[in-house]
């Protein structure tokens, strides 16, 4: 594992530090503090307002993230954070000592005081083996006598907003207290030329707008609005819009990627297998607008605060819709909806599919309008 990510550390902008009451609870002060991130790209978004509420609380600590590896460019341009440790955990016998480097990493670096973003079993065994000291978050998977600070998770961050579940937590626990709208993402200068200069090369239009679109999820097909539909968005937004677009996604995303593009008479440029999450992020941030569904790529999008179009179908909006002011959710809240299933179990995916290419256009020149 490697950990060689060691920070100058950068204040965030002066916003007021309203939250210094609660984490005053804390004491002795912490010095190094340790965030176990989450899992998943679109969970790390909607739990930036919780972690930046730990860097406000407590200014002068050293504050690390551990993250996995294939999401740890994520934090490329966040100046304010110290240090970003990724891990990996492999299959078998090489997973039983990639733990053991993990947590031979978190004892090295002294850490004490340690906020679990995950409500996992094992990522609170890490930092009780690593010798951590305090040990935060919610009571779950049944690991609460590991916790030193602990609480059980409110209706609010049960029923609400997922943002609020980890704001939270935090402020339950005594750690910190913030904002929902703290969820600003930084962009790496480096990625954000390096991305301007894969644009220049690959695209037909040059000057006219440029639409990203993501048209995978890694949640199911019940995520996922059609390919077809998606190749007739490609090219009503180059009717109506006259401009280009972008597919983004992950490497394993590319094959649905390659399959739009060639659902569309227009064509597409394809970033999907081209970018970390890094250099992701600052393609989105050049990009005149963003249509996908919901997915990590989504939560970029409206947190970046381009004008971002949604495409929800069994999940929830109100519980994982995009923040940011630029975002509108196209949602149809049928009788089985929202089911939260990877797969319809009628068959039609009517939520989906009822969707038409049109609404989407429509709702993105509103926004580009209203800027």
């Amino acid at each position: 594992m490697e950990s060689e990510n060691v920070r100058r550390h950068e204040a965030l902008d002066a916003r007021a530090q309203a939250q210094s009451s609660v984490a005053g609870a804390i004491e002795p002060p912490p010095e190094r503090i340790l965030v176990k991130e989450v899992n998943w790209l679109g969970d790390v978004v909607m739990s930036l307002p919780a972690l930046r509420a730990i860097r406000r609380a407590w200014p002068r600590a050293h504050l690390g993230v551990l993250i996995k590896k294939e999401l740890a460019s994520f934090f490329d341009g966040a100046g304010w954070i110290d240090e970003v440790i990724p891990y990996a955990v492999g299959r078998g016998l090489s997973g039983f000592f990639d733990r053991r480097r993990i947590v031979g990493e978190i004892r090295s670096r002294r850490f004490d005081l340690g906020v679990l973003f995950p409500n996992s079993f094992e990522s609170a065994l890490w930092l009780t083996m690593a010798g951590v000291r305090r040990r935060a978050g919610f009571i779950a998977d049944a690991r609460g006598a590991m916790l030193t600070m602990k609480a059980l998770p409110t209706s609010e961050a049960m029923t609400g907003h997922q943002v609020n579940y980890w704001l939270a937590m935090i402020r339950a626990t005594g750690v910190a207290d913030g904002w929902a709208d703290d969820f600003a993402i930084d962009v790496h200068g480096p990625h954000r030329e390096r991305m301007r200069e894969w644009i220049a090369a690959n695209r037909k239009r040059p000057g006219r707008p440029l639409f990203a679109i993501a048209p995978a999820a890694a949640y199911g097909p019940a995520k996922e609005w059609p390919a077809e539909n998606y190749g007739a968005l490609i090219d009503l937004i180059a009717r109506r819009e006259d401009a280009e677009v972008v597919l983004v996604g992950a490497p394993s995303e590319r094959a649905k990627c390659e399959e739009v593009a060639a659902a569309s008479k227009s064509g597409a440029m394809i970033a999907a297998g081209h970018t970390n999450i890094g250099e992701l992020i600052a393609m989105l941030s050049l990009c005149d607008g963003f249509i996908g569904n919901d997915s990590g790529c989504m939560h970029i999008a409206g947190a970046l605060e381009i004008p971002t179009v949604a495409i929800f179908g069994s999940t929830n909006p109100v519980r994982t819709g995009p923040m940011g002011p630029k975002t509108r959710v196209i949602y149809r809240k049928l009788e089985c909806s929202p089911c939260l299933a990877r797969t319809c179990r009628f068959g039609h995916y009517n939520c989906l599919t009822q969707i038409e290419p049109a609404e989407l256009v429509d709702a993105t020149i509103a926004m580009r309008a209203s800027r």
